[in-house]
């Protein structure tokens, strides 16, 4: 449930036509295109943009959220997250007002955007399939209007019946459909590339984390607010529904358990099925390239830029794998269906969030205001479809930059709450008694061997209630704790005076 709702539509819609632009087009200052080395390379930067970053921001609101509101009983509101910098009165006031706005902004685009290529890629499906010669504007706004009725009533059920019903479903045909195109594609080459594309996102981390525009002409400076920059802000607009949703789905977790299971696993998932799907991309083309048969590639090289149509690229693939026309056209309604279904399992999330921002914190949301956000995200990826007329690419490149804009003021949001959940954290009072139990330790060490010189000597210790404010510091609390100092000399043993202070 919380790898679909954290970006099950994205990986749909991005993992075969990303690896595969990558191979052929590295990023600029890299590696040869269409190369060996472009396939260890487009695989490191796939995978940096869809693995530990993204759920890593994702962990940074969820934790925040889940500690406040498990552990602090404070309500579930970003600006509740915030009491330990600006303190209640502003929280409260036109400061917590704010920010609670500026997520509901960033979630309400973020997910207009996920919508847009949603509808975008259901109708290359139907182009596909030949049910239709070409999708125009009016087609897509159908599929919208149909993809928002479905989230809003999945909404409206609540999360066990209707998120976590269709997450079910969409993993397994998500398993399925992984299955046949690694049995059907090259599956050899597909089982190499998951080594390889790790030790290639390992070893590129570096420069691909501290790439610029500077590192560059403008050729970088276009790429990366087509790619990285986008991706950023994407992720960043969704962090506040993603992250809510996984606190909310994380009761009971340790922080430790907590993030792992939202940074590794998701991840590892991640790895796989770019592997598979970005992979056996690969893999195709590079035989095609290799055979000279340009028939049988996927994409062709025009005016120096991959021609790859992201809409249809995960169809074309179906149709390369070796299936009989009955099972490739059952195959591709599948996809259809399963891009569906992740798609209504994020935005469905999205509008109980926005709902629940709305009403302060409410745990379950009016229908009413659910409703409402539903209906507003399928307006607002409506509009700019439309407004793009029969280009609508250019109307969701359109909404892309919107994406950005919005989630730009969520940035500084986060980062004063990594600052905010530091303050709570260091508050606790089991870090507390951590902090003092290793003073003590060290403390008592200290002085047992000044006390007893060339002697054996054993600590005892007694168990003493440490009751810690919220605004009691560790060197406070230590000097309520009592160790005692015993001298032994391997038979006997006698108590030492009692360390007051350690």
């Amino acid at each position: 449930m919380m790898f679909a709702t954290g970006m099950g539509i994205g990986l749909v819609f991005y993992g075969v036509g990303e690896p595969l632009f990558f191979y052929m087009s590295p990023p600029p200052g890299t590696v040869e295109g269409s190369s060996a080395a472009a396939m260890s390379t487009a695989m490191g930067t796939t995978l940096f943009h869809w693995t530990l970053f993204p759920w890593a921001m994702y962990a940074i609101v969820g934790l925040g959220m889940a500690y406040g509101s498990f552990r602090l009983g404070r309500p579930q509101l970003f600006s509740a997250m915030f009491s330990s910098i600006f303190g209640e009165r502003v929280v409260h006031g036109w400061g917590g007002r704010t920010i609670n706005i500026l997520a509901i902004i960033a979630t309400l685009f973020g997910s207009a955007c996920s919508l847009g290529l949603g509808a975008l890629q259901i109708g290359g499906g139907i182009q596909s399939a030949g049910i239709l010669e070409k999708v125009g504007s009016g087609v897509l706004v159908v599929i919208i209007a149909i993809l928002t009725a479905l989230f809003v009533a999945s909404a409206v059920s609540g999360i066990e019946r209707g998120i976590q019903w269709l997450s079910n479903i969409n993993m397994v045909l998500a398993v399925i459909l992984a299955l046949i195109v690694f049995i059907g594609g090259p599956t050899l080459f597909i089982l190499n590339v998951i080594p390889n594309a790790v030790g290639s996102f390992i070893g590129d981390l570096p420069q691909m984390a501290s790439r610029t525009a500077a590192s560059g002409d403008e050729t970088m400076s276009s790429w990366l607010s087509s790619w990285t920059v986008f991706y950023w802000a994407w992720w960043i607009s969704w962090s506040p529904f993603v992250g809510l949703f996984i606190a909310r789905i994380s009761r009971g977790r340790t922080i430790r358990q907590f993030v792992t299971g939202v940074l590794l696993v998701p991840s590892a998932v991640t790895l796989l099925w770019f592997s598979i799907f970005g992979g056996g991309a690969i893999g195709l083309q590079e035989r095609a390239e290799r055979a000279g048969n340009t028939g049988d590639a996927l994409a062709k090289m025009v005016d120096g830029a991959p021609d790859i149509n992201f809409d249809l690229i995960l169809f074309d693939l179906l149709d390369k794998l070796p299936l009989n026309g009955w099972i490739a056209t059952v195959l591709m309604v599948v996809t259809v269906l399963l891009i569906a279904i992740f798609f209504v399992t994020g935005a469905d999330s999205a509008s109980i969030v926005m709902g629940a921002l709305s009403e302060r914190g409410a745990e379950d949301p009016t229908k009413k205001s659910v409703i409402f956000w539903g209906v507003a995200t399928g307006a607002v990826a409506a509009v700019m479809l439309l407004a793009g007329g029969d280009h609508p690419d250019e109307a969701l490149n359109g909404l892309k930059n919107i994406t950005i804009v919005s989630a730009l003021p969520f940035v500084i949001v986060m980062l004063l709450l990594c600052v905010a959940l530091w303050k709570d954290l260091s508050r606790d009072p089991l870090i507390l008694r951590g902090k003092v139990a290793r003073t003590v330790l060290e403390q008592s060490v200290t002085q047992g061997v000044d006390r007893h010189e060339g002697s054996q000597f054993s600590l005892m210790t007694t168990e003493i209630p440490i009751v810690a404010p919220a605004e009691t510091s560790a060197e406070d609390a230590t000097k309520s704790a009592q160790v005692f100092v015993t001298e032994t000399d391997g038979k006997d043993s006698k108590d030492s005076t009692e360390s007051k202070d350690s």
